[in-house]
Parts: C-alpha cells; sequence; structure tokens
C-alpha cells in the first residue's frame, strides 16, 4: 500500500495512493485504526504532505561506502547517528530555505525508514512488525557549518532541511532499491540501497535500543556519494526505486 498524507479544502487526512494517481480518504491513520471512505481525489486536486508527522528523525552518517571514501573518513564500525527536530520537516514540492549564515547548502539523497508503532528494545527478527514503510527523504545540510567531530545539529536542524515523501510504501525490498539525487536536470547521486553498511532493520534494532521510537518516527538510513552545493532557485529531485520522486526548490 501507499500511504499519503494530504490537504483539501483546509482539511488534513491520510489517504490510499493508487495506481491510476486517485487517492481514497482514510477514516482514521495507518499508525492506528483505519477504514477506507468513499471520497476519492484525483493526486493533482490535493496539496499532498509530508506523508506522516514525526516526533524525531533519526539519521544515520555515512552509512554508504562511498560517501565515506568521499569524505576520506574510515567506515564506521557502529552506526553515525544524529537527529532533526519536527520544525525540520517540510512537505513536498515545498521550498527550503538556505540560512543566512550558510554558505554551502547540500543535498542528501536517502531512504527513510517510518516507525509504524511505539518500539522499545526490538530484537531484529521482529522488525518488520514495527516498520510502516519506506519513503524519499533530502537530509539538507549546511556544508560549512558542520563541524567532522559529529556534531552536527547545527549543519543540520535547520528550519525546512527534512523535506520527505511523497508517500509511505510497503511495497518495496528497502535492501535493493536504485537511489538517485538530480539536480537541476543533471544526475549527481546514483547508488543503490544493497551498498548501505548498516541495514534498515539493524537500524531499527539498534535505535530501539537507544530510544523509544514513535510512531511517524522516520530514520534516515544515509546518503551515497555525490553530494554537492545547491544554489537559490535550483530543484532538487529524490528519486527512489518504488518510492517515486520527492521535488523542491530551493527559495530565492
Amino acid at each position: 500500500m501507499k500511504f499519503v498524507r494530504f490537504e483539501k479544502e483546509d482539511q488534513i487526512s491520510y489517504g490510499l495512493l493508487h495506481e491510476n494517481n486517485e487517492i481514497t480518504k482514510l477514516e482514521g491513520t495507518p499508525f492506528t485504526t483505519y477504514s477506507l471512505t468513499k471520497e476519492t481525489f484525483k493526486r493533482e486536486s490535493v496539496k499532498l504532505l509530508s506523508p506522516c508527522v514525526y516526533t524525531k528523525a533519526l539519521c544515520i552518517g555515512l552509512n554508504y561506502r562511498d560517501h565515506a571514501v568521499e569524505f576520506g573518513l574510515p567506515i564506521p564500525k557502529t552506526p553515525m547517528v544524529f537527529m532533526k527536530p519536527p520544525t525540520a520537516s517540510l512537505n513536498p514540492q515545498e521550498e527550503i530555505v538556505k540560512p543566512a549564515m550558510c554558505q554551502r547548502l547540500d543535498y542528501e539523497g536517502e531512504m527513510a525508514i517510518v516507525i509504524k508503532k511505539k518500539a522499545h528494545n526490538i530484537k531484529e527478527e521482529d522488525v518488520q512488525d514495527y516498520i510502516l514503510g519506506y519513503t524519499c527523504a533530502n537530509d539538507v545540510t549546511a556544508r560549512d557549518l558542520q563541524p567532522h567531530d559529529g556534531q552536527w545539529t547545527v549543519a543540520k536542524g535547520f528550519d525546512t532541511f527534512c523535506p520527505f515523501g511523497p508517500y509511505i510504501s510497503d511495497e518495496v525490498d528497502p535492501n535493493n532499491l536504485k537511489i538517485s539525487s538530480i539536480l537541476d536536470g543533471k544526475v549527481m547521486q546514483e547508488s543503490n540501497t544493497s551498498n548501505l553498511i548498516f541495514s534498515p532493520s539493524f537500524l531499527v534494532s539498534y535505535l530501539s535500543q537507544v530510544m523509544t521510537l514513535n510512531p511517524g518516527d522516520i530514520i534516515l538510513t544515509g546518503t551515497p556519494s555525490g553530494i554537492s552545493g545547491m544554489k537559490k532557485g535550483a530543484t532538487i529531485e529524490i528519486t527512489i526505486e518504488g518510492l517515486g520522486t520527492l521535488t523542491n526548490t530551493i527559495a530565492r
């Protein structure tokens, strides 16, 4: 299934996205209980929002081998974890705002895991019961403000620095998905989630042993090599096989 969150006539709802690009409105949410209503809308007739509301976005640094090599850093032996606040969340198609103190604004295309229900101390073999699905995300980064010691909250935590969407899908194998980032029509990143150092199931289990994961929380699984800066007015598209394309522009 493909879950969306959308706004129609000032009302925010969850829905199921079908192959014909129609959305069936849900009564309830994918994180509690829901039923299908008889209301359907064309995708282009609604405003797609970020597909869930998180209490925390947990992010994994240096989780593609080629990205670690790109920065001249050793392959991590345990996940390098940082967080983005809820205020960083951004809807598909909306504008990323470059902060005044930032000199270089980078994209980082990533696959995100969406947590379905409260998870604490989960064994890796039980992880699938706690995952709603997967979506595209962009770990936007003020690169010049990112220190090498791993304390990345400032560089990663600005408002609008966590676009994700357009939908959540449970129909994909997260361990083998093509991923790319396209900046103003030029392919900049191109890889496959099979190149992740730490697998999605491992990350959910590991992080659940550190802190309780809440319904709607997201885990950004890392970015491949090929990052670069974005200028004002640029368009960045994150495309993941089976998960669609997340498109945002940089505010002028």
